[in-house]
């Protein structure tokens, strides 16, 4: 296996990252396999969807919507309705793994890698990559 780390600044609101430069550059002489993209932190994830048409916008709201930012999380730490930031990764996982083919992504056409990050409290966010030939 081979393995690598990324140092993502997000900020410090809400937000989406396209990753999938990266992520081509890292495969791009690896051959055939699988790529694995992994967020080591509680209250981030990783996606596989379209950037740039209005849809990571969406994304960033309708989480906004579905997990608002008031008293009602039991996880009391951090800025008010941190707590919301820790159930997001249920609904987006921390991993994808995406086929590798010739050293290159097999996604859609319009498919992007894409870290979620809803987390005000931590600009900061470290992500693994990881390639198993096959």
């Amino acid at each position: 296996m081979q393995t690598t780390t990324l140092t993502i600044t997000t900020g410090s609101q809400p937000s989406t990252t396209d990753l999938t430069a990266e992520v081509a550059a890292f495969v791009a002489e690896l051959g055939d396999g699988l790529v694995n993209v992994f967020v080591p932190h509680a209250t981030a994830g990783i996606a596989v969807f379209e950037t740039g048409a209005g849809s990571d916008v969406d994304l960033v709201d309708h989480l906004e919507a579905l997990f608002p930012r008031d008293d009602r999380w039991h996880h009391g730490h951090g800025s008010p309705g941190h707590g919301a930031d820790h159930v997001m990764p249920a609904l987006i996982a921390p991993s994808v793994s995406v086929p590798v083919i010739a050293g290159s992504l097999a996604l859609g056409t319009w498919q992007s890698i894409v870290l979620v990050d809803s987390n005000r409290d931590n600009p900061i966010r470290t992500v693994r990559l990881s390639f198993i030939a096959g």
